[in-house]
């Protein structure tokens, strides 16, 4: 897909016994998700990140316990780790760049979901929250 993101890496999941894989449209939106990692990639001086997760079926979507509405769903989104740095740090930076996220959430303080609008003409929200036990609230 990218230089440093692949359509395995991007949808690669634990639930094995489901099928993963994108059509045409969830595809695209992995295109256009890779090229935003790039981006990021870029921000953090080349660091390593790793993605948790990102495309999800509607079946390894059900599995983990999210909601139909998850960007994962569609190929928008994606869950990352960059070793070195933490969550919040990552947050950080990807909002001091000025990069169009559409979301970008510090999850559990474990890891950052980051994503695309849902179609290649949408204006990014740059939503940036915090999920935790405490529930859902602004990242400040």
């Amino acid at each position: 897909m990218t230089p440093h993101f692949t359509l395995a890496e991007l949808t690669a999941t634990s639930h094995r016994q489901f099928d993963n894989t994108p059509n045409e449209a969830e595809t695209a939106n992995l295109q256009r998700l890779a090229e935003s990692l790039e981006q990021v990639k870029t921000t953090l001086d080349g660091k390593p990140i790793m993605i948790n997760s990102a495309f999800r079926s509607k079946q390894v979507n059900d599995s983990v316990g999210s909601k139909d509405t998850s960007q994962h769903r569609i190929g928008c989104a994606a869950d990352l780790r960059v070793p070195g740095m933490t969550p919040d740090a990552v947050v950080r930076a990807v909002i001091a760049a000025g990069l169009p996220f559409d979301q970008i959430i510090r999850e559990f303080d474990a890891w950052t979901h980051i994503s695309v609008t849902n179609t290649p003409d949408g204006a990014p929200r740059r939503q940036a929250l915090i999920i935790d036990k405490a529930g859902t609230r602004p990242f400040a």
